[in-house]
């Protein structure tokens, strides 16, 4: 008789008083940019990508506690440079990454172990538009889920490719992933605590064997720099002061 799956446990919740944290995963390399550096380092209206991105969970009103900035190890001084060029004066903690984004993760938040209790957001640093109210709402839901993820419905058709053909999806029950992707931070310690898998492809993944995720609305201007035609949508979006 086969034996039962154990149901998922039950996380606990932080207290009200429990700090925000952040740490902001830059691993690209820019190759499919095109470009002749990576692409957290490349220049939007003027100043690095990943900047952008610091300087949205630096507002404020985030209340956010402290932030973990995670890039390849022969990375950190090219950033150490563009700081003192661009005078960046926003507290974060600098760590050197691993091979993969789950290794990375990992050792950003391996830099959080002086806090016991937390919320902490896990967010891309080449998606420089986020929100405040999107980040919000992923450090609100997760406060009462314990895990909380930003995603967006599809605005295309969406088919199901296989060896026999592809057949139509329903659109309205699948949602594209973005981040912030904010937990309870001993929910996501035993996450990875546990061995790397294949089908890992970002934080929800790692955490579902553990917690349902709760997804909250995101923002299709929440993009990811991928491509130049990524950079120069942001740049429009910049422009144009609808960039939240």
């Amino acid at each position: 008789m086969k034996t039962p799956p154990l149901p998922r446990q039950a996380p606990g919740l932080p207290s009200l008083n429990a700090p925000r944290l952040a740490i902001l995963v830059a691993g690209g390399s820019g190759t499919r940019m095109g470009a002749d550096r990576p692409k957290q380092f490349l220049l939007l209206r003027g100043e690095p990508v990943l900047l952008h991105t610091l300087r949205r969970f630096a507002d404020p009103a985030l209340r956010v506690a402290e932030m973990v900035v995670v890039l390849p190890k022969d990375q950190l001084t090219t950033w150490q440079a563009l700081c003192a060029e661009f005078a960046v004066t926003i507290p974060h903690r600098l760590v050197a990454g691993g091979g993969t984004r789950w290794a990375s993760v990992k050792a950003g938040l391996a830099a959080l172990v002086a806090y016991p209790e937390g919320l902490v957001a896990v967010h891309d640093g080449v998606r420089p538009l986020v929100s405040r109210a999107v980040v919000e709402r992923t450090y609100a839901a997760a406060a009462t889920h314990a895990a909380a993820a930003a995603a967006v419905l599809p605005k295309d058709s969406v088919r199901l490719v296989s060896p026999h053909g592809s057949a139509a999806q329903n659109r309205s029950r699948l949602r594209l992933m973005q981040t912030p992707q904010t937990f309870e931070i001993d929910l996501l310690r035993r996450a990875y605590a546990m061995p790397e898998l294949a089908n890992f492809t970002d934080d929800a993944t790692v955490v579902d064997d553990l917690c349902r995720v709760q997804l909250v609305e995101g923002d299709y201007r929440n993009l990811k720099i991928t491509t130049p035609e990524d950079l120069l949508v942001a740049e429009a979006l910049l422009s144009s002061g609808s960039a939240g």
